[in-house]
C-alpha cells in the first residue's frame, strides 16, 4: 500500500489541511511518506503529542545516523543531531546555561522595553503615505532588534544574519543549509570571543566564560539567534492576517486590548507557519496507541495539527478570543523540551496585538490574502511582504 507524502498541500497558509484531521481520525498514529522519500510515523493527535513529547526514549540523535529517515534537507530540523549516548546530558547542560536569560521573570522585566520598541515602530508606520509593507516596517525589525539586544548581537549585522538564517531554513538543499549553519555558528563564535574581552549586559557576555573547545554553545547561540527571530516574524505576519479574517474578534480586541494576551494564545493554537513537523527518533521501542515504533524509526510530530484536534479544542479552526485554554496548546512543544524562548515570544506578540490595532484601528490588507508573495524552499511557510493599508 502507497503511503500518503507530507506535507499535505494547503491553499491559504492559514489553514491547516483536512487531510490530516482525516488521517488522524482513521489511524491515529499514521505512517507517511516524507519529502525526502522515507518513512516516519505522522502524530497529529494533542493527546499522542504530548505523551511523545514527554517520552524520554525519543530524542533528536538516531542509534545509526547514517541511515536515519529525514524529513527535508534542513540541517536543524530534517535529520538527526547530536549522539545518543551524550544527547540527554548536552541538552540538560545547554538548558541550565541558557535558561536563566529567558526566564519569565526576566521578560516580565523585559516586557516595558519591547513595548517601547512597538511604539516607535508605529510612530515610524504612521508617518509613512499607505500603503506600506508590515512585514518590513514591524514583523521583520521588531524581533530583530529584541534578539539581538538580548543577545549582545550588533543591529547592524542584521542584514547579514538574516541571509545566513534564510539558508539556514532551506529543506531543500541540505549542502548549502549545513554551510550557513556553519557560518553562523562561526559568527556567534567570534562575537563569543570578543565579548570575554569587552563583556556587556547579554546573553552571549553570559555565555563568554563558559568552555567552548568543541564549538557546541556557539552552534547552540545561532540556533537561537535564528529561531528567535524567525519564528516571531512569521507570528506576527499571521496574527495580522487571523485578526483581519475575523473582524468581530478584531472589534473585540480593539473595544478591551487586554485582551492581547488572549488573542496571542490563539494565535499562537491557530498559525502554523511550518507543518514540516518535528523530528524525534525512536531510542528503543516504543508501545503507544496499539502500534509499536521500532528503535531507529522516526517521529513525526506536528504541532500545527495536534493544535486543531477537535477531541480537545471544540470549532478548533475557530480563532476565538474567548476561548477557554483550559489544555495548553503545543506551539511551543512539550515537556522536557518546552521551548526555552516562549516567554520572549509571548512578550513581543502581546506588545505587538495590544498596540497595533489602537494606533492604526483601520488597518487592512493592500491586496488580497492570496496575492501576497511567499517565502518558498523554506521549513516554514511565510510572507515575504505584509502590504497593508489604512
Amino acid at each position: 500500500m502507497s503511503l500518503p507524502t507530507i506535507p499535505f498541500s494547503r491553499g491559504s497558509l492559514l489553514e491547516v489541511p483536512e487531510a490530516y484531521r482525516e488521517l488522524r481520525a482513521e489511524q491515529g498514529i499514521a505512517k507517511v511518506r516524507t519529502p525526502a522519500g522515507d518513512e516516519v510515523w505522522l502524530v497529529s493527535g494533542y493527546e499522542d503529542a504530548r505523551t511523545l513529547f514527554n517520552d524520554g526514549r525519543l530524542g533528536r540523535s538516531h542509534p545509526d545516523p547514517d541511515n536515519a529517515p529525514r524529513v527535508s534537507g534542513s540541517p536543524l530540523l530534517g535529520g538527526p543531531r547530536g549522539e545518543v549516548a551524550t544527547e540527554k546530558a548536552e541538552h540538560d547542560r545547554m538548558r541550565r546555561l541558557f535558561m536563566p536569560a529567558f526566564s519569565a521573570r526576566r521578560m516580565k522585566r523585559l516586557s516595558g522595553h519591547v513595548g517601547m520598541l512597538v511604539e516607535e515602530r508605529l510612530e515610524h508606520l504612521a508617518k509613512l503615505t499607505p500603503p506600506a509593507d508590515l512585514h518590513a516596517e514591524l514583523s521583520f525589525p521588531l524581533p530583530v532588534l529584541v534578539i539581538c539586544q538580548l543577545l549582545g548581537v550588533p543591529y547592524e549585522d542584521r542584514e547579514y544574519f538574516s541571509g545566513l538564517s534564510s539558508r539556514m531554513g532551506d529543506s531543500r538543499d541540505r549542502e548549502r543549509g549545513q554551510a550557513a549553519l556553519d557560518e553562523m555558528s562561526a559568527y556567534t563564535a567570534g562575537l563569543i570571543e570578543r565579548k570575554r574581552h569587552d563583556p556587556g549586559e547579554d546573553v552571549l557576555s553570559d555565555l563568554a566564560g563558559e568552555l567552548d573547545d568543541d564549538g557546541t554553545i556557539a552552534e547552540l547561540a545561532g540556533s537561537l539567534l535564528f529561531a528567535g527571530h524567525e519564528t516571531t516574524v512569521n507570528r506576527i505576519d499571521f496574527g495580522v492576517l487571523l485578526l483581519l479574517a475575523n473582524p468581530d474578534q478584531l472589534d473585540l480586541l480593539k473595544a478591551d486590548p487586554g485582551l492581547a494576551g488572549a488573542a496571542v494564545e490563539e494565535i499562537l493554537r491557530l498559525a502554523s507557519p511550518s507543518l514540516h513537523g518535528l523530528l524525534r527518533y525512536a531510542h528503543e521501542d516504543i508501545e503507544i496507541g496499539g502500534l509499536t515504533i521500532r528503535r531507529g524509526e522516526g517521529v513525526l510530530i506536528t504541532p500545527g495539527a495536534a493544535n486543531r484536534d477537535e477531541r480537545i479544542y471544540p470549532d478548533p479552526d475557530v480563532f476565538d478570543l474567548r476561548r477557554p485554554l483550559t489544555d495548553p496548546h503545543l506551539s511551543f512543544g512539550y515537556g522536557p523540551r518546552f521551548c526555552i524562548g516562549a516567554s520572549l515570544a509571548r512578550v513581543e506578540l502581546e506588545a505587538v496585538f495590544s498596540r497595533l490595532f489602537q494606533r492604526v484601528p483601520t488597518l487592512r490588507l493592500a491586496v488580497p490574502e492570496e496575492e501576497l508573495p511567499r517565502t518558498e524552499g523554506r521549513i516554514a511557510d511565510g510572507y515575504a511582504a505584509l502590504p497593508v493599508t489604512w
